[in-house]
């Protein structure tokens, strides 16, 4: 997982470490505990800081 980098769905660009993200992810079907940058990796779409403050959101 440590070789997937995130990247926005907008502009494309990389996520870097330490930047803040938008993340948007559906809310887990079951209970349990899971490895959090697996699963945003796998379920996530990432909206950088740029996007996000151009969006308004």
């Amino acid at each position: 997982m440590a070789l997937i980098v995130p990247k926005c769905i907008y502009c494309k660009e990389d996520i870097n470490k330490d930047e803040q993200a938008l993340v948007i992810v559906p809310y887990p079907k079951k209970k349990g505990f899971t490895e959090i940058k697996a699963y945003l990796n796998l379920e996530g779409k990432f909206i950088c800081e740029n996007c996000k403050n151009k969006l308004n959101i």
